[in-house]
């Protein structure tokens, strides 16, 4: 409901730190962080950015997000802000990588190290 940049079916890849990219959104802008605060408040106690969570065991009892993303599952609830949408034809299997891990180390060597091509 209200969701308007994916639709069922789409290619996503689940973000840890999301993006909200609004003009007015400092972190969005810098290209010194992408430390967006746009779900964290909510993203640390285990729910979605309206409070709740969407997930229950069998007996009805609240299972929490984890980080948001709850990606150690087989199936999960993302805030739309968090699903990054990518060409249908990427393997999923390789483009999970770049969720976090991928992008994690490769801008920690970029970054810090100011790593530079021959």
């Amino acid at each position: 409901e209200g969701v308007t940049s994916v639709k069922p079916g789409d290619h996503v890849v689940p973000c840890y730190t999301p993006q909200c990219n609004k003009p007015e959104c400092i972190y969005c802008m810098s290209p010194k962080t992408n430390l967006c605060p746009c779900i964290r408040a909510t993203q640390g106690k285990g729910v979605m950015p309206d409070g709740t969570s969407r997930f229950t065991d069998a007996e009805g009892n609240t299972i929490y997000h984890f980080m948001g993303c709850s990606t150690f599952s087989e199936y999960t609830v993302l805030a739309e802000v968090s699903c990054a949408k990518i060409d249908p034809k990427m393997a999923l299997d390789k483009a999970c990588l770049f969720g976090c891990g991928v992008s994690t180390g490769l801008g920690a060597v970029w970054n810090t190290t100011k790593v530079e091509t021959n």
